[in-house]
């Protein structure tokens, strides 16, 4: 059992990649088994409400690492180029994540899994422990990483492999500093296919499916998806995934339980961005199709916090939170501070994760962007607007919470479709940096080959090719 010299509350952040906010049991899908996220919820909090910052990776992760949108930090697509080798780039270089300030204030900060936001080999962001992916995601099996600086290839299962390395990170902890540690598993994104143990994938043989809508293929569905013949194989394949993530979850609480720390770490599970699997007619996220869509399946991810004896327990919040409030929640909760808080759009909901009220902030909205795509969303309405020349979606969500109906050219509702867009254009005019601004990037959803804005100058800075 540890020393508990230290009163600091400590701190594990799970995240899971590509995972709908439909893919838990917790959430009221009865055919996925995901016990011990069950457990996590049934012990803590979980958020039916939560959304990424952009529906896709990269950018989605370094929103919530430094609590900037992406037309701040410059990511507007999941990183294509400078993960490793001589190109690499520092994608975030020079801009303050919530590690840092941890790790400023005696926190020993580690990551295990998956970073994917460019030069890899390079611990960053306050992380003195590094465990990661050379890239962002490939095969389970044989996957490429990176352990005390050398490119490595692990022959293990890779979501075990990254339990692994967390697991002996809490064993090196004494107790006389408080920790932060990642981890960020690659499950459930592709590949699903001869890609997980054979014996979870199995014991879905008999699944129906029936939680997952198979409709016809949106018009805007891109060509990579898993369409016709492989349908089930490829669902057996995610639920296993989401699973077999599920139990090493598992282990993780169990060792945090063992060494006697449980009671005093703080456990959030969060997703980066949501996911189709025939949602909408979609296999994938905002990138499934072109134009990119913001679909709540896209964009709304699962979310749960959990310290037994301070968060609630058993209790499910409908109030609307987003990737940008992790940052100041997290420091809040620790009792740390950020000076440059006042330039960031997120808002500390530590007042309602601890159940001291209903809602953290009154008519709370969600923005989010990707590329040129923008969406604005209250618990009423959504707007998605894209520049510069659409289409555009207009949707009554207190009626239409499937998004089936788009209202955008109804004179019925012209006047909710202008206040939704003014108030999206001056929440963007607030935040965004012009030089960063995604509205002028070429950002297709095939990946992102630099720095955007002047700094990415001279080079191509979004992949295009079909």
């Amino acid at each position: 059992m540890q020393k508990n010299a230290s009163k600091k509350t400590n701190i594990v952040f799970i995240l899971s990649d590509d995972q709908g906010a439909w893919a838990l049991g917790c959430a009221g899908n009865h055919e996925i088994r995901t016990p011990n996220l069950d457990r996590l919820a049934a012990e803590g909090m979980r958020f039916s409400n939560f959304f990424c910052t952009s529906p896709v990776c990269s950018p989605a992760r370094a929103s919530i690492l430094t609590g900037r949108i992406p037309s701040q930090h410059g990511v507007h697509d999941w990183i294509r180029d400078g993960n490793i080798g001589e190109n690499a780039v520092e994608y975030l270089q020079g801009q303050t994540a919530y590690t840092e300030i941890l790790a400023e204030n005696d926190y020993v900060c580690g990551l295990s899994g998956k970073w994917h936001l460019g030069n890899s080999l390079s611990p960053q962001k306050g992380f003195s422990h590094w465990y990661v992916h050379q890239r962002g995601g490939g095969p389970y099996y044989n996957a490429p990483m990176i352990r005390n600086g050398e490119l490595i290839n692990e022959p293990g299962y890779l979501t075990d492999a990254i339990t692994d390395d967390a697991l002996q990170f809490l064993e090196k902890q004494n107790g006389e500093q408080p920790f932060y540690l990642s981890v960020h598993y690659t499950a459930p994104h592709d590949p699903w296919i001869n890609s997980h143990p054979q014996e979870i994938v199995d014991s879905y043989d008999d699944c129906p499916f029936e939680t997952i809508p198979n409709e016809p293929k949106h018009p805007w569905q891109i060509n990579t998806a898993p369409w016709g013949e492989n349908r089930k194989e490829n669902l057996k394949g995610y639920f296993a995934a989401v699973t077999a993530m599920d139990q090493n979850i598992g282990r993780l609480i169990d060792k945090l339980e063992k060494i006697g720390i449980r009671e005093n770490t703080l456990i959030c599970f969060l997703g980066d961005n949501g996911f189709n699997c025939g949602h909408h007619g979609i296999w994938g996220k905002g990138n499934g199709t072109f134009p990119q869509n913001m679909y709540d399946t896209s964009v709304k991810v699962p979310a749960i916090f959990s310290q037994p004896g301070r968060i609630p327990e058993g209790v499910v919040s409908e109030e609307l939170a987003s990737g940008y409030d992790i940052m100041p929640t997290l420091l809040d909760y620790v009792g740390l501070s950020n000076p440059k808080a006042d330039h960031l759009p997120g808002k500390s909901f530590l007042s309602s994760l601890l159940g001291k009220q209903k809602e953290y902030h009154k008519n709370v909205v969600i923005y989010d962007e990707y590329g040129p795509v923008r969406m604005i969303r209250s618990k009423e309405w959504k707007y998605v607007h894209r520049y510069p020349y659409g289409p555009h979606e207009l949707y009554h969500l207190a009626e239409d919470p499937d998004e089936r109906y788009n209202l955008v050219k109804d004179p019925a509702y012209s006047e909710s479709l202008a206040n939704m867009k003014a108030q999206l254009e001056e929440w963007f005019w607030r935040y965004v940096d012009p030089a960063k601004d995604g509205t002028h990037e070429a950002v297709k959803g095939y990946g992102q080959l630099g720095l955007a804005g002047p700094a990415g100058k001279g080079k191509q800075a979004f992949c295009i090719e079909e």
